[in-house]
């Protein structure tokens, strides 16, 4: 099993989108990338830690590989937009790749210096590559959030389409 941890906005999107992903096993809410220990979601939100909303993922790398899960990473978040995702701004919320090994560090900056070549996206990307620290796992209530509160507003107007446009274009990767 192999570990990555990635922030690409509000991390209830994050862990429902990587939750459906075949070959994922364990996805974890928190925060990484911040410099007080423990945070809480209230002290995370005011930016005034440092941290980003992450997801801590295990995966098989016999059933998905990382470029699989960069693949999806970049897919399913705006990598060009600096500290905000959609009307969520604020430092806790910016494109962040942590990763745990010098093979991701390699796969993460050669992967975004194709998409920026590539002209994949209008705008270059901003994602920071950041060698992993710590991870502190969000509250419990942070945990499946989108599974526990299906109806909830945000989950609804947020979540749910961001969910659905990841099944539609990865139908082949699903659990």
């Amino acid at each position: 099993m192999q570990k990555i941890t990635l922030g690409s906005g509000c991390f209830w999107c994050v862990e429902a989108v990587f939750d459906a992903l075949k070959g994922v096993k364990q996805v974890t809410s928190g925060y990484s990338g911040g410099k007080i220990s423990n945070p809480t979601y209230r002290e995370v939100c005011s930016g005034l830690t440092g941290h980003a909303e992450v997801v801590q993922l295990e995966y098989d790398e016999k059933k998905v590989s990382l470029d699989e899960i960069l693949e999806v990473f970049f897919q399913t978040h705006d990598p060009t937009t600096l500290n905000r995702q959609g009307a969520d701004k604020g430092t806790q919320y910016r494109s962040a790749i942590f990763y745990h090994d010098e093979q991701q560090k390699e796969v993460a900056e050669s992967i975004i210096e194709e998409l920026n070549q590539s002209g994949a996206f209008d705008d270059p990307i901003v994602t920071e590559v950041t060698e992993f620290d710590t991870f502190y796992p969000a509250e419990e209530y942070h945990q499946n959030y989108f599974e526990n509160n299906p109806e909830q507003g945000y989950c609804q107007m947020v979540v749910r389409p961001k969910v659905e446009k990841f099944k539609r274009v990865f139908a082949d990767k699903l659990k």
